[in-house]
């Protein structure tokens, strides 16, 4: 079938189902992007499923991070305690494919026409660069986010919640803010935005949490972007595809893997060229 490019990834939407895919292909076998996995690949299902209807919850596979896909798109999460049954389930396949599907709904995969070859060389090296950045051994000397920090912060950052105030819209937000003696309304903002500025850092200039992938990617690019709801926000590029950095080039924000510490992922906003 010809496929959609969603945030992108591969995406085949039905009323009882989305599958999203990876687009990049090696040996044959689909696998993941440079800073893509199952969750982000769900985190992107979920929200192209949120433009057209609701979604009451969510259950999720082990190799899901559960808690930064609740928190990137505001589904709860099914609570196992419970007798109901959750409304939706995210299913995981053996090759970089993520399906979102209504619960005890009959899913049929079909086959993408679109194949991007992978490096094997870069993908086996990143690979092993998020292995050991994931070991329990690795200590970063780069800057120190908790768990308890990355998840108070977590829902505003990567849901791209903006905050009302007197100026206008604030991102993110101020969680002291108030106005008028009561705290300040929040809004979903618009994921888009264009380019204001760009900076590319040498691999031995990197922050030192991507020190182990800095050299593979040549550096590491973050973009100034004036958000389309009115904030101003810088962003990391996407590692996977060549970003376009021209002034007020189009970009899109999406969900994708930052770095790690203490063994578990911490994920945020990319900016991802979009061409008009």
């Amino acid at each position: 079938m010809s496929a959609t490019v969603w945030m992108g990834y591969l995406i085949d939407h039905h009323d009882d189902f989305t599958v999203v895919q990876s687009p990049f292909v090696l040996d044959g076998v689909r696998v993941f992007g440079a800073d893509s996995d199952a969750t982000t690949l769900a985190v992107a299902a979920l929200l192209h499923r949120l433009q057209n209807e609701e979604v009451e919850s969510i259950s999720v596979p082990e190799g899901v991070d559960g808690l930064s896909l609740s928190m990137a798109t505001g589904v709860p999460l099914h609570s196992s305690e419970g007798e109901t049954s959750p409304a939706w389930d995210v299913l995981m396949s053996d090759e970089a494919t993520v399906v979102l599907a209504r619960h005890e709904s009959d899913v049929e995969l079909t086959s993408m026409d679109v194949e991007v070859q992978a490096d094997a060389d870069f993908h086996h090296a990143m690979q092993q660069a998020w292995d050991q950045e994931l070991s329990a051994t690795h200590v970063s000397q780069g800057a120190y986010v908790s768990r308890a920090q990355y998840e108070e912060a977590g829902s505003s950052r990567l849901s791209l919640t903006g905050q009302v105030a007197d100026e206008g819209l604030v991102w993110p937000p101020r969680f002291n803010h108030m106005v008028d003696g009561s705290t300040a309304a929040n809004r979903n903002l618009q994921r888009t935005g264009r380019v204001q500025t760009w900076t590319t850092l040498s691999a031995a200039g990197a922050p030192s949490e991507f020190s182990l992938r800095a050299p593979l990617l040549g550096g590491i690019s973050t973009v100034l972007l004036q958000l389309d709801d009115g904030p101003k926000g810088v962003f990391l590029t996407v590692d996977d595809e060549d970003a376009l950095f021209e002034m007020e080039a189009p970009m899109e924000l999406v969900v994708r893997r930052l770095y790690a510490q203490e063994g578990f992922i911490r994920y945020g906003l990319k900016a991802r060229t979009v061409y008009d």
